[in-house]
């Protein structure tokens, strides 16, 4: 992702204060370039040009997203939904549905000031060098911490996967009864990290012999699953777990699920960056803490240095 410059009084009011720009003042109101365009706050991809459509509405509209870009909530007046950036929680703007505007029956409602564009060639390029990847091994506060510590991996959005997308919600899943795992997905520079590294990791920083478990979290959300987004990912994926099984590392089964990628959706802003804002908290303090110490530990060459600050 970019690094993005400090936000200004404008910019400040409606990220982080849930405030909205004038209507049909935005830059981006009719803005028709190809490209995408991204978190203002942090540079994460929210939306892709062919995404947006002229609703008339005095802010730019957008039908769709770059999958797992955004997350829902409902708003402050309890009647509107919010849509904030996954990554780091700022505040763009609104959804709506009902209006049949486009064949998709959406309408993202996005202050221009929450965004900047990125020209198609610049955003080929950027796509181009960085791939994703999915895994379950628990509570997903553990595993954004675990792997928000690596060096190459650019990106971890804490959510569901394995489920439908009207269940994939913290208080469904924690049923065990939506299909779901909490999962985190990650946006991953190969050239710096490669996917055997995260497998490596990701085995090492869970018990991938306990069926639906982890210490005293139980339910299908807690199942050990990797899902994988392409051939070449199932194929690696596969092959580790049959040498790890060989190599007699664990004494009970290896029982980690393995399943072709099929959505993600991301979990709800208040589990973004968990560990991070609650470390005096019982359960960081207790198993997240000790469990991301022996991850530094163990692979102190792959640690990203501004994590450990």
């Amino acid at each position: 992702m970019k690094t993005m410059p400090p936000l200004d009084d404008l910019e400040r009011y409606v990220i982080e204060g849930k405030g909205t720009e004038r209507p049909f003042s935005g830059k981006y109101y009719r803005h028709t370039a190809n490209g995408r365009y991204l978190c203002r706050k942090c540079g994460a991809p929210l939306y892709l040009s062919e995404h947006k459509f002229e609703a008339h509405c005095g802010w730019p509209a957008f039908d769709d997203e770059i999958p797992g870009a955004v997350t829902r909530k409902t708003d402050a007046d309890g009647q509107r939904t919010e849509i904030l950036c996954a990554h780091c929680g700022g505040h763009l703007g609104h959804v709506f549905a009902g209006e049949y505007l486009t064949p998709k029956n959406l309408r993202h409602c996005v202050n221009s000031v929450s965004m900047v564009f990125e020209a198609a060639d610049a955003a080929e390029s950027a796509e181009s060098s960085t791939a994703l990847a999915t895994f379950g091994g628990g509570c997903f506060w553990c595993t954004e911490a675990v792997f928000k510590s690596l060096h190459g991996v650019l990106q971890v959005t804490p959510g569901y996967a394995g489920g439908e997308q009207s269940t994939a919600h913290y208080r469904q899943v924690c049923s065990g009864d939506t299909g779901h795992a909490e999962v985190v997905q990650l946006v991953f520079d190969p050239t710096q990290i490669s996917y055997e590294q995260l497998l490596e990791v990701f085995f090492a920083a869970h018990d991938p012999t306990t069926l639906n478990r982890q210490g005293n979290d139980v339910g299908t959300q807690y199942r050990s699953v990797i899902f994988a987004h392409d051939a070449q990912q199932l194929a690696i994926a596969d092959a580790y777990i049959k040498a790890l099984a060989q190599s007699g590392e664990y004494r009970a089964g290896i029982v980690t699920e393995l399943s072709a990628y099929q959505g993600f959706f991301p979990a709800e802003a208040e589990h973004l960056d968990y560990y991070a804002g609650h470390q005096q908290q019982p359960y960081c303090s207790l198993v997240i803490g000790p469990k991301l110490a022996k991850i530094r530990h163990y692979f102190a060459d792959w640690q990203n240095k501004d994590e450990q600050k």
